[in-house]
């Protein structure tokens, strides 16, 4: 049997897991529900998606089954960058991103019928529910604003210009979409881009810490521009 790891590893699209020889097994011993999350930040995914949604394709094409999560409400807020805050998008133009990189990663992942058919889903439809007082009980007390405080685009931003809450709080709202993908989908690996590792462990670690199930974190390798900054929107 291919070790699957092993593979994406050869490939170099891996750059960190969690407990490796744990999401290997996994993937070895039955078919495992993965996402990968998208900020629909702009009307196209970039050159900087390729290596997560190459990795999707491997992975569905092994025989596992891919989510892909369109931050519909995540992208209203965006992740806190050192350089500043982000430009807001409107409710309508993040919906018309979301059919736009539906469209787009078609070319890439099956989305027809059967057990490792693609799913899409938006967590504007778990979030835009939930009220304050529940979000702040039942997630916000799982999270040290110690550890937040630590993340090195929340220092350089507290160093400079400051940070919004709204910004501040995006980890939470990332962690919450995988402890609803475990429970809505079975979901038990996150993939997504290196700078995302803080993220995406945060949201193992919440599942962790609700639910008592382990699940995994994977994160491929970044492609730069020539001075080394990531390629974005």
């Amino acid at each position: 049997m291919t070790d699957l790891l092993a593979d994406l590893t050869s490939r170099d699209l891996v750059a960190m897991t969690t407990d490796a020889d744990a999401l290997r097994a996994a993937l070895a011993e039955a078919p495992v529900t993965f996402y990968c999350g998208f900020d629909p930040t702009g009307p196209s995914l970039h050159v900087g998606h390729l290596l997560q949604v190459i990795t999707m394709r491997r992975l569905q094409q092994a025989g596992h089954r891919p989510i892909a999560l369109v931050g519909g409400a995540t992208g209203l807020i965006g992740d806190p960058k050192p350089g500043g805050e982000r430009s807001w998008l409107d409710r309508t133009q993040a919906e018309d991103n979301v059919i736009r990189i539906r469209g787009q990663l078609e070319h890439f992942l099956d989305f027809g019928t059967g057990p490792t058919a693609a799913v899409l889903v938006n967590n504007l439809d778990w979030t835009e529910p939930m009220d304050v007082v529940t979000f702040l009980r039942d997630i916000g007390k799982h999270f040290s604003v110690n550890r937040m405080l630590d993340r090195d685009a929340v220092r350089s931003r507290l160093e400079g210009s400051g940070i919004s809450y709204t910004e501040f709080s995006y980890v939470l709202l990332q962690s919450m979409d995988y402890l609803e993908l475990f429970r809505r989908h079975g979901c038990t690996l996150q993939i997504g881009g290196s700078d995302q590792w803080g993220n995406i462990t945060a949201g193992c670690e919440l599942v962790r810490r609700v639910d008592g199930a382990t699940v995994h974190a994977l994160t491929t390798q970044l492609l730069t521009k020539a001075d080394g900054t990531k390629f974005g929107k």
